[in-house]
């Protein structure tokens, strides 16, 4: 399946990133991919992702990479007329929605999935996220969920990486 950008990504992809099959230190072409394809206007974050990763510890690469290495516009605002118009449509979904608990809810009002789904319905974006799509969910509202009710393209960063071409080379 080819979901073409540009991307949105999630704060999940960038923290599991990290912790996981693409930490600093084992796979740092990961981290420049990302800034290299965002100077080709392919992958971007939003506004509300950049203040939840910064929340991390001032020490960790994460958050060093985000205050040190990350381009100025590469976390785009969601603070436009269209982004919010999408935004109040999604929230006022959730909030009717009889599936999702009543925590589930609260706990989606409190988070950045919303405002990822509504920045990519306003400008035709995909958003990545290393949450999987699950129809019965209830104590969890899922990222791919809301994208799947407002005919946002969703996909997972292998899906992104594979779609821009990323190669990651050994060196010795």
């Amino acid at each position: 399946m080819t979901v073409s950008g540009p991307y949105l990504m999630d704060a999940d992809v960038f923290i599991q990133a990290k912790n996981r099959h693409y930490a600093f230190s084992i796979c740092p072409g990961f981290w420049d991919s990302l800034i290299g394809h965002h100077e080709t206007q392919d992958v971007f974050s939003i506004d509300p992702i950049k203040q939840e990763l910064l929340r991390g510890d001032k020490e960790e690469d994460l958050v060093k990479w985000v205050k040190k290495k990350v381009p100025k516009g590469f976390f785009l605002t969601t603070q436009e007329k269209a982004v919010i118009e999408h935004y109040r449509s999604i929230m006022l979904w959730v909030q009717r929605s009889v599936q999702f608990s009543d925590a589930a809810k609260a706990k989606f009002a409190t988070e950045a999935d919303g405002w990822l789904a509504a920045y990519a319905k306003a400008h035709g974006y995909v958003v990545v996220t290393g949450e999987q799509y699950r129809p019965e969910a209830r104590s969890r509202v899922p990222l791919p969920n809301v994208c799947k009710q407002f005919n946002v393209d969703c996909c997972e960063v292998f899906r992104m990486l594979s779609n821009l071409q990323v190669q990651f080379e050994w060196k010795r």
